[in-house]
C-alpha cells in the first residue's frame, strides 16, 4: 500500500474541528437534542410507511459522500425515529414488515444490516420480501445464523451448555445461509457477515485448528458465490486474541475480509486497523455495534440510557473521527465501504450516520 494511502487509512491523529456542512441544520445533528415533534400520526396509515419529509434535506450532504460508500443501520424497526426516518409514529411490528419502503428512500441510508438472521435463519421468500421494498441500487448486509458461527449451543439466557457440532459447518453455511440470501436478495445482496461468537478456551487455545476450520467453510462459501464474486464475505470476531497476521492470512487466502467490529468486547478501532491493513487492497466492512463505555456486555444498559433512540446520548467522537478517516482512505483508493451503525453506538443510529456523513463531507476528497 502506498504510504500516503496508508497514512489516510490508519493515522491516529484527529483532523481539526470544523463547522457544520453547508445546508445542514446544526440542530438536526447536535448531540443530545431531539427534533421538536408534532403530534404522532396514525400508525400504518394506508397499510404503508412513508419517509419523513425532513430527511430529504440531507440529499445535499449525501451528494458529497464517496461514491463507494454505503451507510445504514442494524435493524430498522424503531418507532423513535419518527420525523428522522419515518413520517410519523408507527408500531414496531409495522416498521419491521414495511419500514424498508420508507427507509431506502433516505438519502444517507443505502444499506441495512439484517441482524435477525443471527438468531434464526430466514427463507428465500422472506429475503425476497425485503428486496421487494427497496430500489435496485440498495444493498443488504446479512449475518450468518449463530447455529453456524457460535462454537457453543446456548440457552435462552445466552449461557452456553454444550459444544455446537455444527460450528463452521460448510454445508450448513451454504445451504442455510448463502443459498437463501442469494435466491431471495439477488443483485441486492452486498455483504455476508460471519460473526464468530466469543469462543471457549478449547478453541482459543488452538488457533491453528480454528483458522483451518474457518478456512474450509470460507472456501465453500466462496465456491457458492462463484457466479456473484462482487458479494463481500466478511468475518467479525469477538475475541481480541484472534486479531493478527494468522487471521488476516486465512481471510485473504479465501477471498474474505475482516469486519471491523466496534464493540465493548473488542479493542478500539485503532487496534483493529492493523488486521485490516494486512488485507489491503480490499473493501471496508464495519459494524459499529456498542459504545465501549458500556463494557463488553452492556447492551441492556445502553438501551436503558438511549431509549427511545432519537438522540445522541453517548457521543463517541474518537471512534467517529477515526472511522471517517478510514472510510475516506479506503473509498478514495477505489474500494467499496459498507458501514452499519446501531443505536447502542451513540444513542440514535440515523443521527450517528448524519454526523459521520458530515465529518466525511468536511474532510474533502481523500
Amino acid at each position: 500500500m502506498p504510504d500516503s494511502v496508508q497514512d489516510d487509512l490508519f493515522a491516529d491523529a484527529s483532523p481539526p474541528e470544523r463547522q457544520p456542512a453547508p445546508g445542514i441544520a446544526a440542530s438536526r445533528l447536535s448531540p443530545g437534542q431531539a427534533d421538536a415533534k408534532q403530534a404522532p400520526k396514525t400508525a400504518g396509515k394506508s397499510g404503508g410507511v412513508a419517509l419523513a419529509p425532513g430527511a430529504l434535506q440531507l440529499a445535499e450532504l449525501a451528494a458529497q459522500l464517496p461514491a463507494g460508500l454505503r451507510m445504514g443501520v442494524s435493524t430498522w424497526s424503531y418507532p423513535g425515529w419518527d420525523e428522522l426516518v419515518w413520517d410519523g409514529a408507527y408500531d414496531a411490528s409495522v416498521l419491521s414488515k414495511k419500514g424498508l419502503t420508507a427507509y431506502h428512500q433516505h438519502p444517507l441510508l443505502r444499506t441495512v444490516c439484517v441482524d435477525r438472521t443471527f438468531w434464526r435463519p430466514l427463507t428465500a421468500s422472506q429475503y425476497a420480501a425485503f428486496a421487494a421494498q427497496v430500489d435496485a441500487g440498495f444493498r443488504f448486509v446479512v449475518k450468518c445464523p449463530a447455529g453456524v458461527t457460535d462454537a457453543q449451543v446456548r440457552s435462552e439466557d445466552g449461557k452456553p451448555h454444550q459444544s455446537n457440532p455444527a460450528f463452521l459447518d460448510p454445508r450448513l453455511a451454504v445451504e442455510c445461509f448463502v443459498e437463501p440470501t442469494l435466491e431471495g436478495l439477488g443483485e441486492k445482496l452486498g455483504v455476508l457477515v460471519f460473526q464468530l461468537s466469543p469462543l471457549p478456551w478449547s478453541w482459543l487455545s488452538r488457533p491453528g485448528a480454528l483458522l483451518e476450520k474457518l478456512g474450509v467453510m470460507l472456501a465453500a462459501v466462496r465456491q457458492a458465490l462463484a457466479a456473484r464474486p462482487q458479494v463481500i464475505v466478511a468475518v467479525e470476531v469477538r475475541d481480541p486474541e484472534l486479531l493478527g497476521p494468522a487471521l488476516a492470512s486465512t481471510l485473504k487466502a479465501h477471498g474474505a475480509t475482516f469486519c471491523l467490529g466496534l464493540h465493548g468486547k473488542m479493542p478500539p478501532i485503532e487496534q483493529q486497523l492493523p488486521t485490516l491493513r494486512a488485507l489491503w487492497p480490499g473493501p471496508l466492512v464495519c459494524r459499529w455495534n456498542l459504545n465501549r463505555v458500556f463494557g463488553a456486555y452492556g447492551y441492556a444498559d445502553a438501551q436503558k440510557k438511549h431509549e427511545p433512540f432519537n438522540e445522541i446520548r453517548s457521543e463517541d467522537l474518537h471512534t467517529r473521527t477515526l472511522l471517517a478517516r478510514t472510510i475516506q482512505g479506503i473509498t478514495g483508493a477505489g474500494q467499496p465501504a459498507f458501514v452499519t451503525i446501531s443505536n447502542d453506538a451513540e444513542g440514535c443510529a440515523p443521527r450517528s450516520i448524519a454526523l459521520l456523513a458530515q465529518a466525511l463531507a468536511q474532510s474533502g476528497p481523500a
